[in-house]
């Protein structure tokens, strides 16, 4: 599969959506052994929320970042041109 430039705005965005993984994901183990922070408990929600804004921005005008039934593509099938997230 031929490997497609994308603009700015699709590095950028990406890397929004890497940045906010990121703080999940340590958030996430934070809170797997202080279960009663709430404060964590909020910032992991807010965060949640921005994530799937930010997927949606994404999503709608660069195509599905997840397969499987996470994301919706639209006609014609998006799955089959480049780039992926997962390869830039």
């Amino acid at each position: 599969m031929e490997f497609t430039q994308c603009d700015d705005q699709y590095y950028e965005w990406l890397e929004q959506l890497q940045t906010v993984d990121f703080a999940l994901v340590e958030l996430n183990l934070f809170l797997d052994t202080h279960p009663d922070d709430l404060k964590s408990i909020q910032q992991y929600n807010q965060l949640s929320q921005e994530r799937m804004r930010l997927a949606h921005q994404f999503q709608e005008v660069y195509g599905p970042l997840m397969h499987f039934g996470h994301a919706f593509s639209r006609f014609p099938w998006q799955w089959s041109q480049s780039p992926w997230p997962w390869q830039v």
